[in-house]
C-alpha cells in the first residue's frame, strides 16, 4: 500500500505544530512557570528549547523520513543488522497510549469549560461557587466520561478521514483559529489595569525566586518542559516525518515548528500572569490554575463570559489538536505492524482508549484514594510516567541511535537532516583518534548554517 503524505508544506508544518502545541503549552507551562518562579524559568525552557529541543526534533523527523514507516519499523529499516533499537518503537507506543490515558480526560475538562462559559453556567457566581464548579465535574465519573468520550470519538472520526482528508485538513482550520485566539486573548489581558506586575513576575528574571525554589529543581523543570512541550522522544514527530516530502531540509522545519508552539507557550503565560496578578489571585496556584483561578479572574471582569467562552475554546483548539496527531501516529503504528486497515485500526483503537481513559477519571472521585508512587493520583502517576521519564529517555535515544556509531550514524542521518532546500545543519568530522567520524562527538556543534 503506498504510504499518504501531506498535500502541502504548509499542512506538514500545523499538524506537526499542532502536536507539539497542546496541554504542554497552554495547561502545564503557565502553571509550572508559576510554581517555578517565573522569569528565570522561562529563560532557561527557551535555552534548553533552542540547544536540546530542536536538534532533537530533527533526529525524529529524519528517522520518520527516511524509513517511510512508524517508528518500530522505520528504526528495523535503518538500524544495523542484529541491534535492538527497533525496541524502543514499542515504548514508544506504549507511552502514545499512557498518554492518551490522561490527556483525553484533561481534554475533556477543557471542552467541558467551553460549554459551560458559553451557556452562562458560571454568570454571576461568586469565588466559591466558581471553585464548587470545578468541584462537581470531578466528583461526576459520568459527566468526566461524557466529556472523555466526546474527545476520544470525534478525534477518531477525525483521523479516520484519512491523513489529508481528516487530519490535516482539520489541524489547519483548528490552528488558524487557535492563533487567532491567542492574540486576542494575550492583547486584552496584557491591557487590564495591574497588569503590569504579572508580566514582570513572568518574563523577568528573578535569581531569589529560583533560589526560594530550587535552582537544581528550576532547572530541571525547565528541560523536562522543552521536551514535554515539542512532545519529543515517543516518536510524535516521528510519524510526520514519515509523510513528508524530500523537499526541504529538516532544520528549518523543526525551527519553524519549535517557533510557533514557542508562541502559543509565552502567549499562554501573557493570557493568565497578566490577568492573576490585576485581579489578585495566586500565580503559582498549580495544577488547578486553569480550572480554578481562571475562572475566578473572568467572572470578575467586565465581559467575563465572553472572554472565559473565548479562552477555554483556545484551550479545546489546542488540546484536540494533540489528540487527533498522536491518535494518528497510533493508528498508522497499526497499519504498519499488524497490516490493519484504516478502519478496523481506528475502531479498535477507540474502544481500547475510551477503556484505558476510565482510570483517569475514576481517580478523583470512586478511587480517589487511590495512591501511587510517591503519593501521586492516577493522573500524576501517568502524567509522571510519560513527562519525567518515558519522554526525556525516549529522546537520548534517539540522539544516540542518530549520531553514535552503534546506531544509525552521524553521517547518515546528517545526510538525510540537510537534504532539500533551506535551513541546514553544519557538517562536521569527529577529531578523535579513538572513535569512528559518526561518533556521538561528531554532534557537538550547535549552531546553523543557512
Amino acid at each position: 500500500m503506498k504510504r499518504e503524505t501531506f498535500s502541502s508544506r504548509l499542512g506538514f508544518l500545523l499538524v506537526s505544530a499542532g502536536c507539539a502545541i497542546g496541554i504542554g503549552n497552554v495547561w502545564r507551562f503557565p502553571y509550572v512557570a508559576g510554581q517555578n518562579g517565573g522569569g528565570l524559568f522561562v529563560l532557561f525552557y527557551l535555552v534548553f528549547l533552542l540547544l536540546m529541543g530542536v536538534p532533537v526534533m530533527t533526529m525524529e523527523l529524519a528517522v520518520g523520513r527516511a524509513g517511510r514507516k512508524s517508528a518500530l519499523r522505520a528504526f528495523q529499516a535503518l538500524e544495523p543488522k542484529g541491534s535492538k533499537w527497533h525496541v524502543h518503537g514499542v515504548v514508544c507506543m506504549i507511552a502514545n497510549y499512557i498518554l492518551m490515558m490522561y490527556y483525553t480526560t484533561v481534554s475533556g475538562w477543557m471542552l467541558g469549560y467551553f460549554v459551560k462559559f458559553l451557556t452562562g453556567t458560571f454568570s454571576g457566581l461568586d469565588a466559591g461557587a466558581v471553585d464548587g464548579v470545578f468541584s462537581s465535574l470531578m466528583a461526576s465519573p459520568m459527566e468526566m466520561t461524557l466529556w472523555m468520550a466526546l474527545v476520544v470519538l470525534f478525534g477518531f472520526l477525525v483521523v479516520s478521514l484519512g491523513l489529508q482528508g481528516g487530519l490535516e485538513r482539520i489541524s489547519k482550520v483548528l490552528m488558524s483559529a487557535l492563533l487567532v485566539l491567542i492574540v486576542v486573548l494575550a492583547v486584552h489581558s496584557i491591557l487590564l489595569p495591574g497588569a503590569g506586575e504579572g508580566l514582570k513576575f513572568y518574563l523577568v528574571p528573578h535569581l531569589g525566586r529560583a533560589m526560594e525554589m530550587g535552582l537544581g529543581k528550576v532547572i530541571t523543570a525547565a528541560m523536562n518542559q522543552a521536551f514535554f512541550t515539542l512532545s519529543l522522544g515517543i516518536a510524535s514527530m516521528e510519524i510526520f516525518g514519515s509523510y513528508m516530502s524530500k523537499d526541504n531540509a529538516l532544520a528549518g522545519e523543526a525551527v519553524r515548528i519549535g517557533a510557533l508552539d514557542t508562541f502559543v507557550a509565552l502567549c499562554s503565560g501573557l493570557i493568565i500572569f497578566p490577568a492573576c496578578f490585576a485581579f489578585n489571585v495566586e500565580p503559582a496556584a498549580g495544577p488547578s490554575l486553569i480550572f480554578l483561578t481562571l475562572p475566578r479572574v473572568f467572572v470578575s471582569m467586565a465581559g467575563g463570559r465572553l472572554w472565559g467562552t473565548l479562552f477555554f475554546l483556545f484551550m479545546t483548539f489546542a488540546s484536540f489538536t494533540t489528540v487527533i496527531a498522536v491518535f494518528e501516529n497510533i493508528i498508522s503504528a497499526c497499519i504498519d505492524n499488524l497490516g490493519w486497515s484504516r478502519k478496523k485500526a481506528v475502531l479498535i483503537n477507540a474502544v481500547f482508549v475510551l477503556i484505558a481513559s476510565l482510570p483517569c477519571v475514576l481517580g478523583f472521585n470512586v478511587w480517589s484514594d487511590v495512591r501511587l508512587l510517591g503519593g501521586r493520583d492516577v493522573l500524576d502517576m501517568e502524567d509522571f510516567i510519560v513527562s519525567n521519564l518515558l519522554v526525556p529517555i525516549g529522546s537520548l535515544v534517539y540522539l544516540l541511535f542518530c549520531v553514535s556509531r552503534w546506531g544509525w550514524g552521524y553521517d547518515k542521518y546528517m545526510a538525510e537532516a540537510n537534504t532539500g532546500a533551506g535551513l541546514r545543519l553544519p557538517e562536521g568530522k569527529c577529531r578523535s583518534s579513538t572513535c569512528a567520524s559518526s561518533c556521538l562527538c561528531s554532534s557537538s556543534s550547535s549552531s546553523f548554517r543557512a
